[in-house]
């Protein structure tokens, strides 16, 4: 898929397809560029579900907001996984997808989650900035307000970010061609866990009035952590994910934990269909680039040390020079002046 075409495969990360998820990922950067004003942009995007032109058609405004999803996704999952053997390099592959995503792994259930909160994340906040014309603040919470605070500002619209999130991101899974039944489940399942941890990540934010900046009195409004919270909260999750099979219970068939003794699935745990490789040597077949040449943490016992990371192959040392900004000194008015000082640090690669 080549020109205007190509730009506009951005949007299918949004939408949870797992090989549009990864497409969506290479294309990020072209993609913000394109100006989803016209319906027949939708048009080009024939692989879509009904539900999903439709949505399409009816919110182009919506499209930037998911755009922007689409980057932060890729950015924050890198990110948070960094300092572990998997640390997101699989988006990495776009416009091609690595086996480890295209399953029902532990890696995929983070994916899809994060995805789908961080949709509704950017729709939420795009209410607030006022750069949406459909949609504007979130209304003043229930909840009574306090003895020295009243209800006021712009809070972020979560209302309005869950719910055209979920219809864009939940779409395919609702589709029979988008898999079998137990992935379509579970992506399903992560989805609401992603938004769940949305919801969860709401606070209330102030702003004082007084006298001197005396605080006498404060307006607040509902606000929403920023996405690192919300991505540590998720991985939190991918750590403690559930693993489980399709089967039936009573009438119908449901996901179910695989070990027996283990409690019901609970509606706030990610969970996931195949076991994952170790990530620890390069395989294509399972999705796994190795940990070759990965800088690790001599000094740490956790998951980016070097025995951790380097999976008991040893690892290398190396010096390198950084230079970098010291000595600052602040003049009135109004400017700082540094120094350059040089140090040689010692850093630590897997073998």
């Amino acid at each position: 898929i080549y020109c205007e075409r190509e730009l506009l495969c951005c949007y299918i990360l949004a939408v949870s397809i797992l090989y549009f998820f990864i497409r969506m990922y290479g294309l990020t950067v072209k993609g913000s560029s394109v100006g989803w004003n016209q319906t027949h942009h939708c048009k080009l995007l024939d692989w879509l579900a009904p539900d999903q032109s439709q949505l399409c058609r009816r919110n182009l405004e919506l499209m930037h907001s998911i755009v922007q999803a689409a980057k932060l996704t890729k950015n924050t999952c890198q990110n948070t996984f960094n300092d572990m053997r998997w640390n997101c390099s699989s988006v990495e592959k776009a416009p091609r997808f690595t086996p480890d995503l295209a399953k029902g792994t532990r890696e995929s259930a983070f994916v899809f989650s994060l995805a789908a909160a961080l949709v509704s994340h950017s729709i939420a906040r795009a209410c607030s900035s006022g750069e949406l014309p459909s949609c504007s603040c979130a209304p003043a919470p229930a909840e009574q307000a306090g003895p020295d605070f009243i209800w006021g500002g712009c809070g972020d619209n979560l209302r309005y970010g869950l719910q055209m999130g979920s219809a864009f991101s939940d779409a395919p899974m609702r589709n029979s061609r988008s898999g079998s039944q137990a992935f379509r489940l579970m992506h399903l399942h992560n989805n609401a866990v992603g938004r769940q941890a949305l919801i969860d990540a709401q606070e209330t934010k102030c702003k004082c009035h007084g006298v001197s900046g005396s605080c006498s009195v404060k307006t607040c409004w509902k606000g929403l952590h920023d996405i690192n919270h919300i991505a540590m909260d998720l991985k939190s999750k991918y750590l403690s994910a559930t693993k489980v099979i399709h089967r039936h219970v009573g009438t119908r068939k449901q996901l179910v934990p695989k070990e027996l003794n283990v409690r019901p699935v609970r509606e706030s745990e990610l969970v996931y269909l195949v076991s994952s490789p170790d990530y620890c040597t390069h395989n294509e077949k399972h999705g796994s680039l190795g940990t070759q040449d990965r800088q690790c943490n001599k000094t740490s016992n956790d998951s980016g040390s070097c025995n951790l990371m380097c999976c008991g192959r040893g690892y290398n040392a190396y010096t390198e020079r950084i230079v970098e900004r010291c000595q600052c000194k602040y003049h009135w008015c109004c400017y700082v002046t540094c120094k350059r000082c040089e140090r040689t640090v010692e850093r630590y690669i897997c073998k």
